[in-house]
């Protein structure tokens, strides 16, 4: 789905979401420490998994250890809407999007849907900015990794 048509559906119509929406489809089973005592998984886990499903696809598409490149992604913004509970123990899928590929910066559409269900359990939105690792001044997306995200879009 074209970056913009995405972000508007993530925006406007989020249920209405589907795994095929996304390029790029990613598997993260739940643990047992991930419910929390209303039986669910914890909202905070949500953004665990997003963090997760983005770096591991990074390194797996890029081909290298994005932790030893010179430059960094840091985090300097995430959304989510939930929309439906994930429980242990289930496999859950995680959709990566491309929004918007910046000099310095990469947006994230994202998704998480629970084994057995069409619909989306939450939507989000992650903004990596790429800074020199000893600076933290902004600089180019690495070549590795712009190179990996032209797979999403």
């Amino acid at each position: 789905m074209p970056a913009a048509d995405l972000a508007a559906r993530c925006d406007s119509e989020p249920k209405a979401l589907r795994r095929s929406d996304f390029r790029v489809l990613r598997a993260l089973p739940t643990r047992w420490s991930d419910d929390d005592t209303y039986g669910h998984v914890n909202n905070v886990v949500h953004y665990l998994m997003f963090d997760t499903a983005v770096n591991g696809w990074l390194i797996e598409a890029s081909g290298t250890d994005i932790r030893t490149l010179p430059a960094i992604g840091l985090v300097v913004e995430t959304g989510c809407r939930y929309l439906a509970e994930l429980r242990f123990p289930e496999t859950v899928t995680a959709g990566i999007g491309l929004e918007r590929l910046g000099s310095s910066s990469v947006v994230y559409r994202l998704a998480l849907f629970g084994e057995r269900a069409e619909e989306p359990a939450a939507v989000g939105r992650f903004v990596h900015v790429y800074v020199d690792r000893g600076t933290r001044r902004p600089v180019p997306v690495p070549d590795e990794v712009r190179a990996a995200l032209s797979l999403l879009g």
